[in-house]
């Protein structure tokens, strides 16, 4: 019995955890090989209804809630991790598209990334600075009835497989900080838009890479929010996506915790079950623990963003957390395989694929500054 999930929710789950496990999971190792994401599963998943349901029906979702966009993410990301990157940056792009876009510019847009026929990425790292998300050097230049975009975007997710990007840059003085920075909607086949794809180690088949632009014209239409305050504004959205990250991990760490209890239940040593042994069986309770109440945590995260209620401590502490704790108990999984996980197969794949969200969409130093302005106030806890 779960108190954040009510009947609805749990058939939901489960009949995601079907599509899941017949349509994803088959591929898993095949796209970390070729580092491709299948565009025809993300079609399937938008005709089912799985790409950002808490979207409002006007903008192609079902409008179901936080804690719905919860429960498919966690399962998708069960059978691959990469695949369940349509769900996280759907949600999050598509939550910033439809409160601050022009209606007539993004509901296309909306349309196709509910549909599954769109990927979008978030494009705010830069080469000078990841944990500084404000230091930015991108310049968006008004000429007219355009911006003028020039500059560089690095360590972008699906950098080199979006179709379009919200992409944030410098319209006022660079000493103005998270004041004087502008989001656009880019198109990624605009004249003068480059791209290139990193060799990263694990999350191979949504990748991470860099976007250039070299004079890039967009419309001022595309413009989401007001000129000068896009960070202010549109950072808001990341409590959504750092709550929706802690249950992608640990959905991983979940289903690899599951495999490893089977398996040490049946393994043999020494006359008896591994699992006899204390030392294997009390790791892994340890874990299982922990990996409920990490969980539970981002749940209530959503159910707050649901309730409208203040959420980002809890969505902060699901960000830092769950990352390490799932990589932490998936390589106690991988060690009680032995060299079975070790070697080439899903186990190494969820150990190098969840190690990345320890350093992507906010360090565990900075999730823990946030807790601690929430807590003691942010002139308390000055940056």
């Amino acid at each position: 019995m779960n108190p954040y999930l009510d009947d609805d929710l749990v058939a939901l789950a489960a009949q995601a955890r079907r599509f899941a496990a017949d349509r994803i999971a088959p591929g898993f190792e095949a796209r970390d090989r070729t580092r491709v994401l299948d565009r025809g599963i993300m079609k399937e998943m938008g005709a089912m209804g799985f790409i950002a349901p808490e979207l409002p029906e006007e903008f192609g979702g079902l409008g179901l809630g936080s804690l719905a966009a919860g429960v498919i993410h966690e399962e998708v990301a069960r059978a691959d991790l990469s695949m369940s990157y349509v769900n996280l940056l759907a949600s999050l792009n598509g939550q910033i598209l439809a409160q601050h876009g022009a209606p007539d510019v993004v509901k296309p847009w909306l349309a196709r990334l509910t549909a599954g026929e769109a990927l979008l990425a978030i494009a705010l790292t830069e080469p000078r600075g990841g944990s500084d998300a404000a230091n930015l050097r991108l310049r968006i230049e008004r000429d007219g009835d355009a911006y003028v975009v020039n500059g560089e975007k690095t360590s972008i997710s699906a950098a080199d497989q979006a179709d379009a990007a919200v992409v944030f840059g410098r319209t006022g003085a660079v000493e103005s900080g998270a004041h004087g920075v502008t989001a656009l909607l880019v198109p990624m086949d605009a004249p003068g838009v480059g791209r290139n794809r990193f060799d990263c180690h694990g999350q191979r088949a949504i990748g991470r890479g860099s976007l250039f632009f070299e004079n890039v014209r967009v419309p001022v239409s595309h413009r989401l929010g007001d000129e000068n305050k896009g960070f202010v504004q549109v950072m808001q959205g990341f409590d959504f996506s750092r709550a929706l990250i802690g249950l992608q991990v640990l959905a991983v760490a979940r289903v690899a915790l599951e495999e490893t209890w089977t398996y040490v239940a049946h393994r043999q040593a020494f006359g008896k079950p591994l699992s006899g042994f204390q030392g294997v069986s009390h790791p892994l309770a340890d874990f299982d623990t922990q990996v409920e109440a990490a969980r539970l945590l981002c749940l209530q995260a959503l159910w707050l963003k649901d309730k409208g209620a203040p959420h980002s401590a809890e969505a902060a502490m699901c960000k830092w957390w769950a990352p390490k704790l799932a990589y932490d108990a998936i390589h106690q999984c991988l060690l009680m395989h032995g060299h079975g996980g070790y070697d080439r197969g899903p186990m190494e794949q969820r150990l190098r694929d969840v190690l990345g969200f320890q350093i992507g969409d906010g360090t565990a130093q900075i999730m823990k500054t946030i807790i601690a302005r929430a807590r003691a106030g942010r002139e308390a806890v000055p940056a």
